[in-house]
């Protein structure tokens, strides 16, 4: 799957924060960097990518490990996942307590905090766990440690946006392509379609216009995390379809469509280019891409193989008339 879809994103990214929910996890600074490895030399030739590695917090994280990795220069994140909130997070935090010790010591040496954000108990309806967790946990965290550098990656609601925007300038969000665009209309009318279920899943349409308001708003606390999931059809297509919607190729082109929509083009780069390396402290990429608006639809690949199966692109449900070029620096 990293061969099949790794020249999707070099295409169009610098780099990009790096997911850690594998079987097994990245757990540890060394686990960080054998996947590291994996992922370079999986890049076609002529590509430049910089994988922005991060760890699986667990309640068995080691803060001297963490520390050691940070300071390395190898680990730029650790990643916070509920147990059973979303793809392979079984190993997930179960009580937030456990990983305090661990909080501390990041909060001390500055490195960012990513979280998926939904409680997991069974007595809360799906659609109330962002903001519950906003609640029970991310606030008595932040409460706790002021200091600490948190991400609230792909947020899906109003009370996400709101908690963001009075939160302080130590407190971030990320927001998916597919988030600006489908609402809960779109998996569940006229008959359940897999392609669109992904977790936190997607929202009533007064959370979708709240998210698209702070995305294109040009404010530097919210910016693009894609959470492009690659999985093979056979696994969506099925009884009991697994989370995750596929991104990577047409990423940019539903971007520029959404933000000119907004009448907001102007704050496109901050969103997808300035704003997320500003929060964790990195340099603007050097290379950029140039768009254009044609007159004719682009092309999209609605499918891709991958092994022995194949996987489904994200259908925006409108035509793409924003293609993009790569230009020197």
């Amino acid at each position: 799957m990293l061969k099949a879809v790794l020249p999707h994103t070099s295409a169009d990214f610098g780099r990009a924060i790096i997911m850690p929910n594998l079987v097994p996890p990245v757990v540890t600074t060394s686990d960080a960097a054998a996947y590291r490895e994996r992922i370079l030399a999986a890049l076609p030739s002529g590509h430049s990518f910089e994988p922005l590695m991060t760890l699986y917090l667990t309640e068995g994280s080691d803060p001297a490990d963490v520390e050691a990795g940070v300071k390395s220069g190898l680990i730029k994140a650790l990643k916070l996942y509920p147990a059973g909130a979303t793809t392979n997070s079984d190993s997930g935090v179960r009580k937030i307590e456990a990983v305090y010790p661990v909080l501390e010591k990041m909060s001390e040496i500055g490195v960012p905090l990513c979280v998926h954000g939904e409680v997991t108990d069974p007595d809360i309806d799906i659609y109330d766990r962002e903001a519950v967790f906003i609640d029970r946990v991310l606030d008595p965290i932040r409460q706790r440690f002021p200091a600490l550098r948190i991400v609230m990656e792909h947020i899906t609601t109003k009370d996400g946006v709101d908690y963001v925007m009075g939160a302080g300038p130590a407190t971030g969000a990320t927001i998916t392509t597919h988030h600006l665009i489908i609402n809960r209309n779109a998996y569940l009318v006229g008959g359940i379609k897999p392609h669109y279920y992904c977790l936190p899943v997607a929202k009533r349409e007064e959370h979708r216009l709240a998210l698209r308001k702070a995305a294109t708003s040009g404010n530097p606390k919210f910016f693009l995390g894609t959470d492009s999931a690659p999985h093979p059809d056979k696994a969506k297509e099925t009884a009991c379809g697994c989370a995750g919607i596929y991104t990577s190729i047409n990423t940019v082109s539903c971007l520029a469509h959404v933000f000119e929509d907004e009448g907001a083009l102007e704050h496109l780069e901050a969103f997808a280019s300035l704003n997320g390396p500003a929060f964790y402290g990195l340099s603007p990429n050097e290379e950029t891409i140039r768009l254009l608006k044609g007159d004719a639809p682009i092309d999209i690949i609605k499918k891709f193989p991958a092994g022995d199966d194949e996987v489904t692109v994200f259908d925006p449900g409108f035509p793409l008339l924003w293609r993009h070029e790569a230009v020197s620096a």
